[in-house]
């Protein structure tokens, strides 16, 4: 017979099978390759053994978490199917550990963890999605952005002063250089790789150059003011640099705080830069 607390656990254990079926279900549907919807099928159909595994137990019939389902759904869709799954089995630290303490409690828990275990890897090993395979050319087309347009802004708020002025000098220059970095990738993708894939390269550099130009250049026609233009501008920056690295550090498995850092240093350090030279050219200006 078991306690009221290990119930409890074990019914813990069972909404969250529940919920990865649903989830991994809803995703399976929307997948174009029959690859990745074949992977997910299966795993769905593990977790939903899982719960009536574990409703033997409990004798409970449990309901998915509606705002969890929707949320890790609406994720995956946005933002990726790996980075998706990746979010999801990061949150469940706490998961892992009730199995671990109810392993010994509950005999043929040790295959739900293996399949736990296994699915994680499987998915990470298994799923192919394009959007992942042109990450280099987003950091590229983003880095580049943060720091050329970084530096750019912060040197003309202080030489030529009005926020609208600096704003189209900004966007006009931030056009230009998207439409540079993605020739430029264009042709040294092709170099390497197929036409295809040179040109897929050269769009994601562009765009992800562009839409950093836009959300940069933005406060400038928000604000009347140059240095708060500015300000804001950094901060769009650090925000811009903060959920990328967030991002790229759990679709890719990298660090987070070291690659947060080393942009940081270098957007910042070059808008310090020409800050400095932008003050240099007005005294300049202002003497003559």
């Amino acid at each position: 017979m078991l306690d009221k607390k290990t119930i409890q656990k074990l019914i813990y254990l069972q909404k969250g099978e529940i919920n990865d079926h649903i989830i991994y279900s809803k995703l399976a549907k929307k997948q174009k390759k029959e690859h990745n919807r074949k992977l997910l099928l299966k795993i769905a159909e593990d977790e939903i053994e899982h719960y009536h595994f574990l409703k033997k137990y409990t004798k409970k019939t449990l309901k998915p978490n509606r705002l969890k389902v929707f949320f890790f759904f609406f994720v995956a869709r946005f933002f990726g199917l790996t980075f998706g799954i990746k979010l999801m089995e990061r949150g469940e630290e706490k998961t892992q550990a009730v199995y671990g303490e109810m392993k010994d409690k509950i005999e043929g828990l040790d295959k739900l963890i293996e399949d736990e275990e296994r699915h994680e890897k499987e998915l990470i090993d298994a799923l192919n999605e394009e959007k992942l395979n042109y990450v280099g050319s987003i950091v590229l087309g983003l880095n580049d952005a943060l720091v050329e347009l970084t530096g750019t802004l912060a040197g003309l708020t202080l030489a030529l002063g009005n926020a609208r002025t600096v704003g189209l000098a900004g966007l006009i220059t931030g056009i230009a250089a998207s439409l540079s970095m993605a020739s430029s990738e264009y042709l040294s993708t092709k170099q390497e790789e197929s036409h295809g894939y040179a040109l897929k390269s050269a769009f994601y550099t562009g765009i992800a150059y562009i839409f950093a130009v836009i959300f940069m250049i933005l406060p400038y026609f928000l604000l009347d003011n140059g240095l708060y233009s500015l300000a804001t501008t950094i901060g769009v920056v650090v925000l811009i640099i903060f959920i990328f690295n967030y991002y790229i550090s759990i679709a890719k498995d990298l660090s987070f705080r070291k690659r947060f850092l080393e942009m940081i240093t270098i957007s910042l350090g070059v808008a310090a830069l020409s800050f400095v030279i932008g003050f240099v050219a007005e005294q300049l200006l202002v003497n003559e």
